[in-house]
């Protein structure tokens, strides 16, 4: 499973490979889409109207606006809180290196991989998640074996069974002939 905090549309168009995995979740755990059938789930609620009326109204820009997730860049976090204070909205905030992200409550890449795991009939104990940014954390929480790459932010590194010694793909190369050659079976249990 691709797990992304992409809109899948986007996705899609600049990495066609996704057709590779069984299942993409798309949108920071929103969308669930399966490529050998073209089906997609929304997992989520969409956006309110009246939260991008806001978001305009305050001229947040630039604004991207998927099935449920609305992206913006780090620097409108208080305009982004502003908007959502004032309009009481359940939503949470979700950085990943210079983006910032609006989903609803308890949606995360963890909520979305569940959802893929269920149709798979696999346990997250048998789940080995790679990420480097903020947005990784409840799927590396809820997975069996979290990987940070070397790039990543402090916090995953520290939440994290292990950091790869390789950055970005290098430390994904890395994890996935781990795997091969091991299946893990060497890693520290989960603590």
């Amino acid at each position: 499973t691709l797990v992304t905090g992409r809109e899948l549309g986007e996705l899609l168009e600049i990495f066609p490979e996704a057709r590779l995995f069984d299942y993409v979740v798309a949108e920071n755990g929103a969308v669930m889409h399966r490529p050998a059938t073209r089906e997609s789930e929304i997992l989520a609620q969409a956006p309110p109207e009246i939260l991008l009326q806001e978001l305009r109204r305050r001229h947040v820009t630039p604004l991207s606006v998927g099935s449920s997730i609305v992206t913006t860049v780090k620097a409108n976090e208080a305009e982004v809180s502003a908007a959502l204070r004032k309009l009481q909205l359940d939503f949470q905030l979700v950085t990943n290196p210079g983006a910032l992200m609006m989903l609803p409550a308890g949606v995360n890449k963890a909520s979305g991989v569940w959802a893929a795991l269920r149709e798979l009939g696999v346990s997250r104990h048998n789940l080995v998640a790679i990420g480097n940014g903020e947005n990784d954390l409840a799927l590396f929480e809820f997975a069996g074996h979290a990987v940070a790459v070397q790039n990543a932010d402090t916090l995953v590194k520290r939440v994290a069974n292990r950091t790869t010694q390789g950055s970005y793909c290098e430390g994904f190369l890395e994890l996935a002939r781990d795997l091969v050659a091991t299946d893990l079976a060497d890693a520290p249990p989960r603590h």
